[in-house]
């Protein structure tokens, strides 16, 4: 049986890794091509899925893996 990713967990890893990279949220969305109203719903919580390619366009604006923000150690 898989674990489920902790809404709250993965949130957090997203402005956690983007404050770490001393990125704004429109600095974030201008560097992975993904709009800042989509980055700041991931972080709040109020979106809680999104796209592969979104997943792979944030990660690599970030310079880590899509597991290091969006899954937790137990997955």
């Amino acid at each position: 049986m898989k674990n489920k990713v902790n809404e709250l967990e993965v949130k957090n890893r997203l402005k956690e890794l983007r404050t770490k990279e001393n990125l704004s949220q429109a600095e974030l969305a201008q560097k992975s091509g993904v709009s800042q109203n989509l980055i700041a719903r991931l972080e709040s919580g109020a979106l809680t899925n999104t796209t592969t390619d979104t997943l792979f366009k944030i990660s690599k604006a970030l310079n880590v893996k899509v597991e290091q923000i969006f899954f937790t150690d137990n997955v």
